[in-house]
């Protein structure tokens, strides 16, 4: 089945509401609204390109089949390359298509949809909806490339977390790497967005809480990974707002940093220490009737403290217009003293009324700068600049659109460069988009709900301190081919200029650059040859798929970096030509070259191909990009195969990091020494009723586990009398106050003071006092204490036991950090020890954990040295994990016989809260 979405992005975004992006699923009762289970982001930025994959799983809990929603803020910059939905079991792939010139080709279809639309400023939506059925679940993953954009000195990589609820897990991964060094990193409090319901805390300081940085030259990670208690603290509702990392990168040529990768070139060019190049600038304020209150106060704010910002070189004037044109001087006025407190006091006077005249008012902000130009000497190298503010679309005057930008175009002469800034809902943005396109200058859109003031003085900031003009960046034409666009009018400081090419010969062995600007009253010249260097096959840092290029080897970052950048001039030549036969050839090569590397623009479309079945190893099924890193995208849900009475599927599985230092199944006990990469496992025959003590580490971090155990027959043909698994897991914290837990397959119950029953079949998340406790519904529970010790339960249950299977847990060390060093229990004792091997079978030179497997279940035996005790062992392999992953490792016979502490009677504990302990420290038994 082959659905095609109906998808609107660029220039036909998609009008729709924000009250609609507000709720992640739709149904009739708030009770059964979906859970969403997962929310993860992670990110890859390698030399300023970032690959992001958006992850987001959920729950119909509901007992009819529901609409169900994904959506996510993208920057509006991203081109979207792949999306992918599971619905239960089915696959449905995105595929990057032609768009049909005619709107009415495409064919909406009502089950399974994506929409994109304007979200915040200088974002878009992309949603998606399905039909879940009841008790099913869903994924979505989402993955978008963008090139980041230096402003102010830096780059900034900003990641939409707005799941719409308070998620079960939620992180954000960010990994940078930069071959030239980075030099300065942070990383923002939330910032939050105009929506209803945002987060708090705008004026806190620092990263949000739960971020953790690691950081060396010329890589970083960052990672955000906040509780449900965290998530709850910041937003409710779960609209936690933006998550902006900002960096730069260290400079040392003045010419740029040039990197070269499988015939493929990306030249970064910011120049620094230079003297600023005197600025013409006329401001443009729009004084109609729409901008009174606010808007025209806080602009009016904005503009006093941009005009204290001006140079002593810079010359400047102010128009304000509605129906009239006014102007404060009718020539540009040197920057002194009385001239920036006369210009005030215009400002000051301003006041609202009348219609809008643009078309006007940009015909005489042009003409007196091309009069001062005229006139003053052409030596001095200058620049001249309109900043244009309006709220509205033109009213007054001309109106029609391509008339005024003609106009304006005709009379700017490239000379002029337009930076305009909308303000409201009202404006004509693509009105405005043009102009600044079309004249050398840049665009941005204010919502009326945002701080007018301070986004204007932002804007200025960007372009207030201008160091080159008139850029040219030169290539040897037998050396380069298809560059991206190589003439800049302008280089402000704290941007960048970037440009990407192919070369012709792989084997060249050096790049000849030259560049060319003029620089206050001389011409600045640059030129060096770059060395290129053997160039080895580069791997696809996005782990996806080959595009269909016409180059050769692998794909890299560098590549599609220049694709990306090539494509966005093809957008904006195509958004800029008026002649129809330029137009379509523009088109044609946008569209061919988004093909080819699958980006989601507005001459393409995705379909979504499916329902297939769905694959253990998804991300072949998905093909998503290895921004998700190596790991797979999704944790395959299998039963026990071929065991009778399969386990029962979890609602969702959790991709859990856990040790191998566990108990589980019969029991079987697993304990996992880092330092020596050994891993030990021993059983322990029980009785039915017994309570064995865990972890007993009462009096140092007050914290004691004990497990009780449960029987039943041996299967058919088994060695054994019976079986025996855990029933119960207990576990007393008793610091800094007393809580107690009892973890069962089908409830937990915590008292702390107030009495809490959890059921295990539905997902929760509770915390107090240190102690966190996160239910999986029918997966697992993850009991944090302090954050420094973690535990996780399985939770194993049966469709339809057999007689000898009964529902039981499985016990594991996620995190000992915060145990001491005198804790004990059959698991607690070996957390603070290591092991070796006395005799190595495998000889000196091969790890006993690399050997090979053997046919028998039992392999070579040796001895282990494990605290003083030497313990003759066999090589073993025993499933752990729910049964699902296999592990080698060292199997201690008789109830591990000289591998534990004293003998298997010193670990039983009279009740569940026992914490007694015959060996070690402990002596008392409390209740």
């Amino acid at each position: 089945m082959l659905l095609l979405l109906g998808l609107c992005l660029g220039l036909s975004l998609c009008v729709g509401s924000q009250e609609e992006a507000q709720s992640w699923g739709h149904s009739t009762e708030q009770k059964t609204k979906p859970l969403m289970t997962e929310f993860s982001v992670k990110s890859t930025i390698i030399s300023r390109y970032a690959f992001t994959t958006v992850s987001c799983r959920m729950l119909n809990r509901a007992s009819e089949d529901q609409d169900i929603e994904f959506q996510m803020q993208i920057p509006a910059a991203a081109f979207i390359t792949n999306f992918t939905m599971l619905i239960g079991d089915k696959v449905y792939q995105g595929e990057i298509t032609e768009r049909a010139k005619k709107s009415g080709d495409r064919v909406k279809e009502k089950r399974n949809k994506t929409t994109e639309e304007n979200g915040e400023k200088g974002t878009e939506i992309f949603r998606a909806s399905a039909v879940i059925p009841s008790k099913d679940k869903a994924a979505f993953f989402l993955s978008y490339e963008e090139l980041l954009q230096r402003r102010l000195g830096k780059y900034e990589h900003s990641i939409s977390v707005r799941p719409q609820q308070l998620s079960g897990r939620l992180s954000v991964d960010v990994n940078i790497l930069e071959s030239a060094g980075i030099a300065s990193l942070e990383v923002l409090p939330l910032h939050n967005s105009r929506q209803r319901g945002s987060g708090r805390g705008e004026d806190d300081s620092g990263p949000p809480p739960s971020t953790v940085i690691n950081q060396n030259e010329t890589f970083a990670n960052i990672i955000f990974k906040p509780s449900v208690v965290q998530q709850a603290k910041i937003a409710q509702n779960g609209v936690l707002g933006d998550f902006i990392i900002r960096y730069d990168v260290n400079r040392e040529q003045s010419i740029g940093d040039i990197q070269v990768l499988n015939g493929y070139f990306v030249h970064y060019f910011a120049p620094k220490d230079l003297p600023p190049l005197p600025k013409n600038v006329v401001f443009v304020l729009d004084s109609s009737a729409s901008m009174v209150g606010t808007k025209l106060r806080q602009t009016k704010d904005a503009l006093f403290t941009i005009l204290h910002d001006l140079r002593p070189q810079d010359r400047f004037s102010i128009i304000g217009f509605s129906n009239r044109i006014k102007v404060w001087k009718d020539h540009l006025i040197s920057v002194t003293p009385d001239s920036i407190r006369d210009g005030k006091v215009y400002i000051h006077h301003m006041s609202p009324t009348g219609g809008t005249d643009i078309n006007g008012a940009l015909q005489r902000a042009i003409r007196l700068l091309n009069k001062y130009v005229a006139h003053n000497d052409i030596g001095d190298r200058s620049v001249s600049l309109i900043i244009f503010l309006t709220d509205g679309k033109p009213t007054v005057g001309e109106t029609h659109t391509l008339k005024i930008l003609n106009n304006t175009r005709e009379a700017a002469r490239g000379q002029v460069c337009i930076f305009t800034i909308g303000i409201g809902n009202d404006v004509d943005f693509r009105l405005l988009e043009k102009l600044s396109l079309e004249n050398c200058g840049l665009t941005r859109r204010v919502h009326e709900e945002e701080d007018a003031g301070s986004q204007l003085i932002g804007f200025y900031d960007e372009i207030r301190t201008p160091l080159l003009s008139d850029i040219r960046i030169d290539y040897p034409p037998s050396s380069v081919v298809q560059a991206t666009k190589t003439l800049f009018p302008n280089y402000f400081n704290g941007s960048e200029i970037i440009i990407a090419g192919k070369l012709v010969d792989r084997k060249l062995d050096h790049l000849h650059v030259e560049v060319t600007a003029s620089n206050s009253k001389k011409f600045v010249i640059l030129k060096t040859d770059v060395p290129v260097g053997p160039q080895k096959a580069g791997k696809d840092v996005t782990g996806s798929p080959r595009p269909e290029g016409d180059g050769e080897g692998d794909p890299n970052h560098i590549e599609r970096l220049w694709s990306y950048l090539t494509t966005k001039e093809l957008l904006s030549s195509w958004l800029q030509s008026d002649d129809e036969p330029e137009k379509e050839r523009l088109r044609q090569r946008a569209q061919d070259l988004a093909l080819s590397y699958r980006f989601l623009t507005p001459f393409t479309s995705m379909k979504l191909r499916g329902p297939v079945p769905r694959k253990d190893g998804l991300e072949e099924a998905h093909g998503m990009s290895a921004a998700m890193g190596p790991e797979p995208v999704v944790q395959s849900v299998r039963g026990a195969g071929t065991q009778p009475g399969p386990l029962l599927e979890n609602p969702y599985q959790p991709r859990i990091k856990i040790s191998k230092t566990s108990v589980d199944g019969d029991p079987h006990f697993v304990v996992d020494f880092p330092l020596s990469k050994l891993t030990v496992c021993f059983n322990i025959d029980g009785q039915p009723g017994d309570i064995l003590r865990l972890v007993s580490d009462h009096m140092d971090s007050g914290v004691t586990v004990n497990g009780e155990l449960i029987g039943a027959p041996a299967p058919p043909n088994g060695h054994k009398k019976q079986r025996t698994y855990f029933r119960t897991i207990t576990i007393l914290v008793n610091k800094p106050e007393r809580s107690y837990l009892e973890i069962t397959p089908s409830r937990v119950i915590l008292d702390g003071g107030d009495r809490l029953v959890l059921p295990c079949n539905q997902s929760v998340v509770v915390g107090s006092r240190g102690l966190e406790v996160s239910v999986s519904a029918n997966a697992n529970v993850t009991v944090t204490i302090q954050g420094s010790i973690a535990f996780v339960i399985l939770i194993h249950l049966y469709k339809k036991p057999a007689p000898f299977q009964r529902h039981h847990l499985g016990f594991y060390i996620a995190n000992s950090e915060g145990l001491s060093s005198n804790c004990h229990g059959l698991l607690g004792q070996f957390l603070n020890q290591d092991a070796r091997l006395m005799d190595d079978p495998a000889g000196p030179s091969q790890s006993p954990t690399h050997l090979p497997l053997l046919q028998a279940r039992e392999g070579p035996e040796a001895v282990l040295k494990v605290k003083g005790h030497q313990v003759p062992v066999v090589w073993k392999q025993r499933k752990i994990y729910n049964g699902e992953e296999q592990i080698d490792c060292w199997f201690a016979r008789n109830n591990a016989a000289k591998l534990i502490d004293g003998e298997y009677k010193d670990y039983l504990a009279s009740h569940p809260f026992d914490t007694g302990m015959t060996l070690g420290r402990g002596t008392s038994r409390e209740l």
